[in-house]
């Protein structure tokens, strides 16, 4: 069969297919497993539908690396601006990151930390992300009263402890994460959270 040969129906499928694609072969195999004729291949599309979309693999991987950058940095930013009375609320909103892979794709982050490795332009964009993520939440801080150095330790160490659970891939299930959601409070923020602010975080997340 040459390779150019169309593998299914003939169509040339879409731009957010073939992304879909890309994405999981880079979280199966890393970015080498994320080449253009498996893609066309696991689509059952032809080689040269990709150009339809494409203008060549750097041109993928850049839409990858955009994908990670507004799912993964943008959202958490967005977690830790959104409106809470408490310090409490306003560090349960950033968690929700951590529970909902709708908002953070931890797979995602981990695969792209390790593409990194071997990329200089993008360990330098994971270098400005990482310090985007931690700015946000010591803004967070700052803006229930923590001092600038009080609030950049805290926000370290929320933003490393996470890296560490992604980096081992530490397993938890949904009712050990939200047990421990109240001492994680206590030794993020010193400040007790409430039932109220515990129930809210809890319904949210705890299917039904």
């Amino acid at each position: 069969m040459n390779d150019d040969e169309p593998l299914g129906r003939g169509w040339r499928g879409t731009e957010a297919g073939w992304i879909e694609a890309a994405y999981a072969m880079l979280i199966e195999g890393g970015v080498e497993a994320v080449k253009i004729l498996p893609l066309a291949r696991r689509l059952r599309l032809s080689r040269t539908s990709f150009y339809w979309h494409f203008a060549d693999r750097e041109a993928l991987l850049a839409a990858l690396v955009r994908r990670w950058q507004e799912k993964n940095t943008g959202n958490l930013i967005q977690r830790t601006e959104a409106p809470a009375e408490t310090v409490n609320e306003a560090v349960l909103n950033l968690f929700d990151c951590w529970i909902s892979s709708e908002l953070f794709d931890a797979a995602l982050d981990l695969a792209m930390r390790d593409w990194a490795r071997t990329d200089a332009g993008l360990r330098a964009a994971f270098e400005e992300a990482d310090a985007a993520r931690v700015a946000a939440i010591r803004v967070l801080f700052r803006r229930y009263g923590y001092s600038e150095e009080e609030a950049d330790v805290r926000a370290s160490t929320i933003y490393l402890t996470q890296l560490g659970y992604i980096a081992l891939g530490t397993a938890e299930t949904l009712e050990t994460r939200l047990r421990r959601v109240p001492t994680y409070l206590a030794i993020f923020t010193s400040r007790p959270a409430t039932e109220a602010e515990i129930a809210a975080f809890v319904a949210r997340h705890r299917p039904g």
